[in-house]
């Protein structure tokens, strides 16, 4: 069997993208989140308002990654606050 390829966009496995949701984010899923966080931190500095939200809602409709709007909003506030790395766990706990 052919080792898992990885996700070209966000660099993390498909297989840490799936997986039932419980009362707290699994810890794949968790860290598949963080690895999408990470790269939208990466290039966020000096984009126009809204670019943030935008990008980070195609990352997850590409991964099957479902989060609530209140969930994305949270993370983008943390990712536009620019107050360093941002913690998915952290943040949405």
């Amino acid at each position: 069997m052919a080792p898992e390829a990885q996700h070209p966009d966000l660099g993390v496995r498909q297989s840490e993208l799936d997986g039932g949701r419980t009362d707290a984010m699994s810890n794949e899923r968790t860290q598949a989140v963080q690895a999408v966080v990470d790269r939208m931190t990466s290039y966020q500095d000096g984009a126009p308002e809204g670019t943030v939200e935008k990008e980070l809602r195609h990352a997850l409709t590409e991964t099957d990654v479902d989060l609530t709007d209140q969930e994305v909003a949270a993370l983008v506030e943390a990712v536009e606050s620019g107050e360093g790395r941002v913690s998915v766990s952290e943040v949405l706990g």
